[in-house]
């Protein structure tokens, strides 16, 4: 049996708060995984911050912030093996596969987005949380919330967008359908994974907000993808166009969503496995 450490941040509540049955829940999809994982007899510890050492045989980077902290990075590497130690960046900049220029010839519709995953929002409570704590905010100069705006073509869009650091412009290429969009989502631990083809009235695709869904083979390119990514664990959204995948997005600290919260725990158990793969893979 393994001694798991999960790595987060000092402010993140990994562990939620104890409902009416006093059990614990969690907004991250790894607590299920970590739950079928200590059924089967394995030990895990939440390390909130690098500040205590703490023995382990196998680690997971697990900090819901576009770019990890490098302290943390270097704690996490004095672990045997830590998964997710590669994925430290995940920002639009860094990830994504349908960004243009100002200068390039795209003729169709673009996205604008935050460079930073989520819009920022998980460094702005880590920030509360923070300043509520009496510490310094560890993110401190975050850029004003924007929503995701999506335009006819590149001439309609505003100016100094391409010339913000904190934006980027994303071709908006969802797989269109009769009655909607669509979007791919793959959930992955090692070997062990799920991708899913959700289809949505809404033009930005999200996985809560479908009217059906379907199981789809992964693409070798976003397989090579995650390789160059340096991701153990994860979950991607991508799209197929014009014969290709591209990737729009990546995520190392996944979620539950409510509304999908009994589909995701069900299959934790698959992912479990894949987790119980790499501890073998690390010894």
């Amino acid at each position: 049996m393994a001694r798991i450490v999960i790595i987060t941040h000092e402010h993140d509540r990994f562990l939620g708060r104890r409902n009416l049955m006093l059990r614990r829940g969690s907004p991250y999809l790894l607590f299920d995984v970590l739950e079928d994982l200590k059924r089967r007899g394995h030990s895990v510890r939440i390390q909130p911050g690098p500040s205590k050492i703490c023995d382990g045989d196998i680690a997971v980077l697990h900090v819901d912030a576009t770019i990890t902290p490098a302290d943390h990075v270097d704690y996490a590497r004095r672990f045997p093996f830590c998964l997710n130690i590669g994925a430290a960046d995940i920002s639009k900049r860094h990830i994504s596969g349908a960004q243009i220029s100002q200068g390039d010839a795209w003729q169709g519709p673009v996205i604008v987005k935050s460079n930073l995953n989520y819009q920022g929002f998980p460094e702005r409570l880590l920030n509360r949380r923070s300043k509520r704590a009496g510490k310094p905010q560890p993110f401190p100069h975050l850029p004003t919330l924007q929503p995701y705006e999506v335009y006819g073509s590149v001439g309609e869009v505003p100016d100094g967008v391409f010339e913000n650091d904190d934006l980027v412009v994303d071709k908006f290429i969802p797989e269109r359908e009769p009655d909607g969009f669509a979007a791919r989502f793959w959930v992955f631990c090692g070997e062990r994974e799920r991708c899913t083809r959700y289809v949505s009235p809404n033009r930005l695709v999200k996985a809560s907000e479908t009217i059906r869904r379907e199981t789809v083979p992964v693409p070798e390119e976003i397989r090579e993808r995650r390789r160059e990514l340096g991701f153990d664990y994860g979950k991607f959204d991508f799209v197929m166009h014009e014969g290709r995948a591209i990737l729009l997005d990546a995520n190392k600290t996944p979620g539950r969503p409510q509304k999908l919260m009994k589909m995701f725990a069900a299959g934790a158990a698959d992912l479990a496995d894949g987790f119980e793969s790499l501890i073998r893979q690390a010894r």
